[in-house]
């Protein structure tokens, strides 16, 4: 007998005309407004009850001055979910903060890399990642993702200075084994290689497949994690995100920059405080939101293998986000294109936008019936044009 439901991921919510990026740019990027959109990696549910109540409690203060993140209710915060969450202890005398995820990214890449260096990702990439390296005017090297050789091959170059890891890696959804993990590891540390290791989607696995932090397969190359509880409590308009930086001399030196440089020493209080009760009390809502987002995946599988079984989709080992190779169909990325904007209005972010012609990224974190018009919409394009 299963379980009732605690938490409604059904209703809709309408976001039009909050400054919604998803909703309300999707004329930015697909030049049409209106369109029905599965695109930016947030979500449309409401944050978890419990992280509400503590933001409202908050607020009802009153008082919104200067903050610390350096206190014991968010750093045990984040102690309390690595060790119930993954089985992971944490130093947290590691611990840093940032406005986002990528913002921690930028300040690690300069400081471990000069202008024309090597930075290691895997391919298909997030385009964060590929526009913060070339915007530092560092050199982007991609490998395949699960080709250790050509991994190797990129570290061993003496000007390769970083090795990403997107864990679990985006867009693909893979979730990276323990050996894996460990694999990489040695090839940095025999090749004097930083990793930096983006665990933002780390909450959002499914089921037999386990997230492992890189703290756990550390050693002492130069490493840093950066994550965020805000993809997987869908609150990243509050900013706020948190790292772990191995080396003490490496720390100091983030703390510096980001408190002096970049005039950053007090973070967002509410940030802080959604974080706090995230980690504390948003589990259950959590596991239920996960089980939900693999509902919507199994229903992208079922409708895809219906409609092209030559596609063999599989749903990704984590997140919402579905990475369809749609290549056996030898459909024109354009015409694709051009069909679900003018004829099924819908927005889907393009393969391309990852170096990867020939896929599409569906995002199916929303109600069950906006994933189901995704769905049937990209199929009626592709029976036009396949």
């Amino acid at each position: 007998m299963s379980t009732p439901a605690r938490y409604d991921f059904d209703t809709v919510i309408d976001r039009r005309g909050t400054w919604c990026v998803q909703w309300d740019g999707v004329a930015d990027r697909f030049g049409v407004d209106g369109l029905l959109p599965f695109t930016i990696s947030d979500m449309d549910f409401e944050t978890a009850p419990e992280v509400l109540a503590a933001l409202r409690s908050r607020l009802d203060h009153g008082v919104l001055g200067y903050t610390t993140w350096q206190q014991d209710d968010f750093l045990s915060a984040v102690a309390h979910w690595y060790e119930t969450r993954y089985a992971t202890r944490i130093d947290t005398g590691r611990l840093v903060y940032g406005p986002s995820v990528l913002s921690q990214f930028s300040q690690l890449l300069q400081m471990w890399t000069a202008e024309g260096e090597g930075v290691v990702v895997h391919t298909p990439t997030y385009d964060g990642f590929r526009k913060a390296v070339l915007g530092l005017g560092r050199e982007l090297r991609g490998v395949p993702v699960g080709d250790t050789a050509a991994l190797e091959e990129a570290l061993a170059r003496p000007d390769a200075k970083v090795l990403v890891l997107c864990s679990p890696h985006n867009p693909t959804g893979r979730v990276w084994t323990e050996a894996e993990l460990r694999g990489a590891a040695e090839l940095a540390r025999r090749h004097g290689v930083a990793v930096i290791s983006d665990e933002i989607h780390a909450d959002l696995v499914h089921d037999g497949h386990p997230h492992v932090p890189y703290t756990r397969v550390a050693g002492d190359e130069r490493w840093a994690v950066i994550t965020s509880a805000s993809k997987s409590f869908n609150f990243p308009a509050l900013t706020g995100s948190y790292g772990l930086i191995g080396n003490p001399e490496d720390r100091a030196e983030y703390l510096r920059r980001m408190e002096t440089a970049e005039g950053l020493a007090s973070p967002a209080v509410l940030s802080l405080t959604a974080h706090i009760a995230a980690y504390r009390e948003g589990g259950a809502w959590l596991d239920e939101l996960r089980a939900y987002t693999a509902g919507n995946l199994a229903l992208v599988g079922e409708r895809l293998d219906t409609a092209f079984p030559e596609l063999a989709w599989e749903p990704p080992q984590a997140g919402y986000l579905a990475w369809i190779d749609l290549r056996p169909l030898g459909v024109d990325d354009e015409a694709l294109q051009r069909v679900l904007i003018e004829r099924e209005k819908v927005a889907i972010m393009p393969g391309s936008v990852y170096g990867a012609p020939g896929f599409l990224r569906l995002n199916v974190g929303c109600p069950r019936g906006k994933a189901e018009a995704g769905v049937s919409a990209l199929v009626r394009a592709l029976r036009t044009l396949a």
